[in-house]
């Protein structure tokens, strides 16, 4: 980490590949009982609409019950978060945003709606991006 608290870019690349790489070594997670292995999505959105805030809560929470919702009807968690990040033209970007949270349910057909999620988002609200985490847990509610 630098003493601006950042961390360089290469750091960043090299934490990526370990995790990857244990996650490629390691087989299904062990389950307790009433557990059942699950893929888990986290949703990364970002609020800033150019350089200013410009996604409120109320146009986010439309979105969610729009484009979230009919997708994931099952249930899912929001948190409020502040993240930053490098926009293609080169620039730290550091802005309020929102994870999603989401037990997906069948895999198959689950994958593809987080994709149209994130699509939808980008259009919706001119957004250069929206990060998609996917990993397999062992889930009990």
């Amino acid at each position: 980490m630098r003493r601006d608290g950042a961390f360089p870019a290469r750091a960043a690349l090299v934490l990526v590949a370990l995790s990857l790489a244990g996650c490629a070594s390691v087989g299904a997670p062990s389950c307790p009982p009433g557990g059942r292995e699950r893929v888990v999505a986290d949703l990364m959105f970002g609020r800033n609409i150019g350089g200013a805030p410009g996604v409120s809560e109320r146009s986010f929470a439309r979105f969610v019950d729009a484009e979230v919702t009919p997708r994931f009807p099952d249930g899912l968690t929001i948190f409020d978060t502040r993240g930053q990040y490098r926009s293609a033209n080169g620039a730290l970007i550091r802005e309020p945003g929102k994870v999603i949270t989401i037990v997906l349910a069948d895999e198959a057909r689950d994958l593809p709606r987080l994709a149209e999620v994130a699509e939808a988002y980008k259009r919706r609200f001119r957004q250069e991006s929206v990060g998609v985490i996917t990993r397999r847990a062992c889930v009990a509610f």
